[in-house]
């Protein structure tokens, strides 16, 4: 999917009610996950398992995420980080 054509999202527009279901696409533009829920200036994203079964939640900095629109207005976000990477970061726990 080509990025640069959408449109990056204001940080007004950085809530839950529109981030939360956001899928995730690494360096190489592969789905690693989506966006679970919003956790103060962090994101929990949902990573691997399947149809949200077995996906393990990990927390990253909101900066870390380039939140957009796509031409049909669905929001996603890139990152750097891979899949393994966001894997081998310790389980995040609500409390």
């Amino acid at each position: 999917m080509d990025h640069s054509s959408h449109i990056r999202l204001a940080s007004s527009e950085l809530t839950a009610v529109i981030l939360e279901g956001a899928t995730i696409y690494g360096p190489g533009d592969e789905k690693i996950g989506s966006v679970s829920h919003l956790h103060g200036s962090q994101v929990v994203i949902d990573v691997g398992g399947f149809l949200g079964i077995g996906a393990k939640p990990v927390v990253v900095p909101i900066s870390d995420l380039e939140f957009m629109r796509d031409e049909d207005g669905n929001v996603h976000a890139v990152t750097t980080w891979t899949k393994e990477q966001l894997k081998e970061m310790p389980e995040h726990i609500d409390r």
